[in-house]
């Protein structure tokens, strides 16, 4: 070979390995700001033949990614979707609470401890003429207010479950996409790799789906020898080797207050996340499956039961008191709460008084019962069908029933010195209860008096020891009751330990607060954490990007290098080329 042959064969090799530079240099440039692209470099070798140089070759194109600061990024992704993910849920359930008084007003906010106070205010409105329909009427709509809180708000607790545990089989199938996508992935890499053609831009979109992986959840990875990306759980579980391990899950078709996760267990509300049939729940421990898992399972339902502590306080403590009262008119029949049946032991003390009265309570007939000679609920119901105009009975659906026989005349109850299970007659049976219920979920105020077919039970039968038929015996003017009700409600109540909050005494004004702050609280820390983990999360972003990302300044600068280099090849082969034809035309003329 002549020398002006060797010239041009690396004068096109030159040219050759330009070309592919410059394209690659533009290719970064046009993807700098595509998501997971790293800078690539067309690597440029000599090649030598029989020890004399023949020209360069590009040897492949690579990328140069920090191994380091992928596995800190990955690790700091995780902990950015459980942060995030956490703040979005936290906040909502804030608001769910509503707002507490911008104006120092107990009364003006709409968080409970708002609506608890205009209850009280409604029940000091009422002491001063408890006999006015209308202030009555005002002070159950005011208890409605607080039950009907408590109820929405429990409602959108359960729903935020809900969504929590939809979102868990949203994040599972991303996850599946993602690890298919890495698996897919790993063999196009293999082969392209096998053909000598260049892997760098496949393994930019595998490092991309590892780290939506690791969003979702906590993953262990590492490469192998042959190029294989391999993907476990934290404790090992393999979710991508030789081929992709799908996660499986269910989301439940509802969600209430009982549903709830059991490992194991196949009456569990909630099903597992699990791959190849093995249970992972429990080996997630960060990303944003982890924080919906933690909220679903620990987070809502503690909120859920500091709200049926106040809902089981608050039905207690007001029950306790209507059941001291009565309406006037009296209503025609009290049916209780209690499931009880004829059959049920019972073991009383003391004295209840029944009275029948008219819609004026005026006296029909009464009866004084000593409950310690009765051991049944069947028995003590025998006992009261005895009283002139009264009839009573355990319903079909187990609740004892008295009422009135007469044409417009009503039942009213005075405990007296009466004592079953450590509460008064009335209040054990639950015939003049205000509030329904047994949790913040179905908690409300009595259906007849909500109506207003009933009256709220502000007068209380004398307890005089003799009564007079005809007399009137319903103290409707008294405030005995209602500032018994305003006591109950802004005096020191036990709460039992719920929720995190611990066992406390106080109002119920209090214990809500407690509840909103509590819930105000975690919000904040919510938010406080996710600002921390995206800045985390974004420092090593940074960096990786920093490290491996494409700088436009430098390759602008390296593409119009490159442009002179392409220009100098392409002279070189115009030159050699003039330098064959001025030889040719010598030898042709010699």
């Amino acid at each position: 070979m002549s020398s002006l042959d060797i010239a041009r064969s690396i004068a096109f090799s030159g040219l050759s390995a330009t070309q592919v530079q410059i394209s690659v240099a533009s290719a970064n440039i046009s993807n700098a700001d595509t998501k997971g692209y790293t800078e690539k470099t067309a690597n440029q070798s000599s090649s030598v033949t029989s020890g004399v140089g023949t020209g360069v070759t590009i040897s492949g194109i690579t990328s140069a990614v920090d191994k380091l600061l992928l596995k800190s990024l990955v690790g700091a992704n995780s902990d950015l979707g459980t942060a995030d993910t956490n703040n979005n849920y936290l906040t909502e359930l804030q608001q769910l609470y509503g707002s507490t008084s911008s104006s120092g007003s107990s009364t003006t906010g709409t968080s409970l401890a708002n609506t608890i106070a205009a209850f009280e205010s409604a029940l000091s409105s009422l002491a001063s003429t408890p006999s006015s329909a209308s202030l009555q009427s005002n002070a159950v709509s005011a208890l409605a207010a607080v039950t009907n809180q408590l109820q929405q708000t429990s409602s959108g607790i359960q729903k935020l479950r809900s969504n929590a545990d939809q979102d868990i089989a949203s994040s599972v199938t991303d996850i599946n996409a993602d690890l298919q996508q890495i698996s897919d992935l790993n063999k196009q890499i293999k082969q392209e790799a096998a053909a000598g053609q260049p892997t760098a831009d496949l393994e930019d979109q595998r490092n991309s789906a590892l780290q939506d992986v690791a969003s979702q959840m906590n993953v262990s990875y590492f490469t192998t020898s042959s190029g294989d990306l391999q993907i476990y759980t934290g404790s090992g579980q393999a979710l991508v080797d030789s081929t992709a391990h799908p996660l499986s899950y269910t989301a439940a078709p509802s969600v209430t207050a009982s549903t709830t996760y059991t490992a194991g267990s196949a009456t569990s509300g909630f099903s597992g996340i699990t791959v190849n049939g093995v249970d992972i729940t429990s080996q997630i421990s960060s990303g944003k499956v982890s924080a919906l898992i933690t909220l679903r399972d620990q987070t809502l339902p503690a909120a859920q039961s500091q709200l049926d502590e106040l809902a089981q306080q608050l039905a207690s403590s007001v029950n306790a008191v209507s059941n001291q009262g009565t309406s006037v008119p009296p209503p025609t029949s009290l049916t209780g709460t209690a499931t009880v049946s004829n059959s049920t032991s019972f073991v009383g003390t003391g004295t209840v008084r029944i009275a029948v009265a008219d819609k004026g309570g005026n006296l029909v007939s009464y009866q004084d019962i000593d409950l310690s000679a009765y051991s049944t609920v069947g028995a003590l119901a025998a006992k009261i069908n005895t009283i002139s105009g009264v009839s009573a009975s355990v319903d079909a659906n187990g609740h004892l029933s008295i009422s009135a026989t007469g044409s417009g005349n009503g039942i009213a109850i005075n405990q007296m010195t009466s004592s079953v299970g450590g509460e008064g007659f009335s209040q054990y049976f639950g015939l003049n209860d205000l509030i329904t219920g047994t949790s913040a979920s179905n908690i409300a105020v009595r259906s007849d008096i909500l109506s207003g077919s009933a009256a709220l039970p502000t007068a209380t039968l004398d307890a005089s020891s003799t009564l007079t038929v005809g007399n009137s015996v319903l103290s409707s003017g008294s405030a005995t009751v209602v500032n018994a009700l305003s006591s109950a409600l802004t005096g020191s109540t036990n709460f039992a330990m719920a929720g995190g909050l611990g066992a406390t005494t106080g109002s119920f004004t209090d214990y809500a607060a407690a509840i909103v702050a509590s819930v105000a609280g975690k919000a904040s820390q919510a938010s406080a954490t996710y600002t921390s983990k995206q800045t985390a999360q974004s420092t090593y972003a940074s960096s990786l990007s920093s490290q491996s990302g494409v700088n436009i300044d430098q390759e602008s600068a390296n593409l119009s290098a490159l442009q002179n280099k392409y220009a100098a090849a392409s002279q070189i082969i115009t030159t050699i080329n003039s330098m064959f034809s001025a030889l040719m035309t010598a030898m042709g003329t010699a």
